[in-house]
C-alpha cells in the first residue's frame, strides 16, 4: 500500500513537471520541465528556457532550484524532491547535489548526456559529502513522447517552410470568415486581436476586453471544448455594471481565432503558455479565474504554470449558445479539430486549492 502510495505521488509531481515541459516547448524550447516538492507543495518550478534567454544554464532543474531557494530563502534545500521530466545533465546533476537534494526522480533516460546512470551517474560518487536519492523512469513513456513529438513537429515545420517558402496561406484557410458572426447579438466590451505572441507563431488569437483597471485582480473567463467567447455574455454585462476587468479569449481553434487543422497543435501546456502570455502582454498582475467547469483541466494546467498569478479558480455557468452561436466558427469539419482535440485532453489535479462555485 505504502508503494502504491509512494508510486502515485511520483506520477502527480511528474505530471506537474510534464506541464512545465509542454510549457517549454510551446514557446519553442526542447520539452523539460522541473518541479521542487516539500512536504507535498510544489515550492518551485521551471522549464527549459536556454534559447529564449540566451542562457546556456538556463535548463529546467536549475530554474527550479532556483524558485525554490528563493521560496525558502536558503540556498540548501535539505528534505526537498526534485522531479523533472528528462534525466539531468553532470551541470544540474552537481547543482542538485551542492543544493542538498533529498531525492531526485527522473522520467525519460537521456542516453547522449544522462548524469543519472545513462551516460554516467553522478550520484553515485561516495566520495561526495551528500548523496541524493534518484528515482528514474517515472511516467517515461509520456516524459519521451512529447520529446519526440516536439523533434518530429520541428522537422515537420523544417519541411513546410522549406515547400511554402515565398507562398501565402489565404485567410480562410485557418481563419472563420467575419460575416459567419455578423448576425450574432453584440456582445458588451472591445474584440481584440493579436498574433505576435511567442507561442502564438503567427496564429490570431482573438479575446474581448472590457475594463482597464488593473487596481485588483481582473477576470479572466475560459471557455471549454464546446463553446467559445460568446458565451460568457452574462459575465460581461455583470462586469460592465461593476465596473470590474474582465478579458474572454477565444483559444486557438475556438469562435474567431485561428484554427490550425492538426489535432497534435493542441496540448494543455501550449494553451496555457498561450493565456499566460496574453496575461503578461495586458499587464495584468493577478488574475482571478472564471471557468467552466470542462474547462478546469486547463485551469489547473494554468495554475501550475503560473500559480502567483492565479489568485483564484471560480467555477460559472456559460450562457447557452443558440444553434447559429454555436455553429458559426466553424465553416466546415476541419475547423473543429480544436474542439475535438481539447474535449480529449485531461490533466490531474496538481494541487488542491479552492474552486468556488459561482454557478
Amino acid at each position: 500500500m505504502t508503494t502504491n502510495t509512494s508510486e502515485k505521488a511520483d506520477a502527480q509531481w511528474m505530471l506537474a513537471a510534464l506541464a512545465q515541459a509542454q510549457a517549454a516547448g510551446a514557446a519553442g524550447e526542447v520539452p523539460v520541465g522541473a518541479v521542487v516538492v516539500l512536504d507535498g507543495h510544489v515550492i518551485g518550478a521551471g522549464r527549459n528556457a536556454p534559447i529564449q534567454t540566451h542562457d546556456p544554464t538556463a535548463h529546467a532543474e536549475i530554474a527550479a532550484l532556483r524558485a525554490a531557494a528563493q521560496h525558502l530563502g536558503n540556498y540548501r534545500l535539505d528534505d526537498c524532491e526534485l522531479f523533472v521530466t528528462l534525466e539531468p545533465c553532470t551541470m544540474c546533476a552537481g547543482a542538485m547535489l551542492h543544493a542538498r537534494i533529498k531525492r531526485v526522480v527522473f522520467g525519460a533516460p537521456d542516453p547522449k548526456t544522462g548524469a543519472a546512470g545513462s551516460v554516467l551517474n553522478v550520484f553515485a560518487q561516495t566520495g561526495l559529502n551528500h548523496q541524493t536519492q534518484i528515482t528514474g523512469g517515472v511516467m517515461a513513456q509520456a516524459c519521451g513522447d512529447l520529446l519526440q513529438l516536439f523533434f518530429k513537429r520541428l522537422r515537420e515545420r523544417q519541411q513546410a517552410n522549406q515547400w511554402q517558402a515565398g507562398r501565402a496561406l489565404r485567410d480562410d484557410a485557418l481563419r472563420t470568415p467575419e460575416n459567419r458572426f455578423a448576425d450574432l447579438p453584440t456582445v458588451p466590451g472591445t474584440s481584440c486581436y493579436l498574433n505576435d505572441l511567442p507561442s502564438l507563431s503567427g496564429w490570431r488569437l482573438h479575446y474581448v476586453e472590457l475594463g482597464q483597471s488593473n487596481t485588483q485582480p481582473a477576470g479572466l473567463c475560459l471557455h471549454g471544448p464546446n463553446t467559445w467567447s460568446h458565451a460568457w455574455r452574462s459575465q460581461l454585462a455583470l462586469a460592465a455594471e461593476k465596473g470590474t476587468r474582465l478579458i474572454c479569449p477565444d483559444l486557438i481553434g475556438f469562435g474567431k481565432s485561428d484554427k490550425p487543422k492538426k489535432a497534435t497543435c493542441h496540448t494543455l501546456g501550449w494553451h496555457a503558455q498561450v493565456l499566460l502570455e496574453l496575461i503578461e502582454h495586458l499587464g495584468l498582475p493577478q488574475v482571478n479565474l472564471i471557468v467552466a467547469e470542462d474547462a478546469l483541466p486547463l485551469a489547473r494546467a494554468l495554475q501550475v504554470l503560473a500559480p502567483e498569478t492565479v489568485s483564484a479558480i471560480d467555477l460559472a455557468q456559460p450562457d447557452p449558445l443558440t444553434y447559429q452561436a454555436q455553429d458559426a466558427p466553424y465553416p466546415d469539419n476541419g475547423h473543429r479539430v480544436g474542439p475535438r482535440a481539447l474535449s480529449c485532453l485531461k490533466i490531474m489535479p496538481i494541487t488542491n486549492p479552492s474552486v468556488r462555485d459561482i454557478r
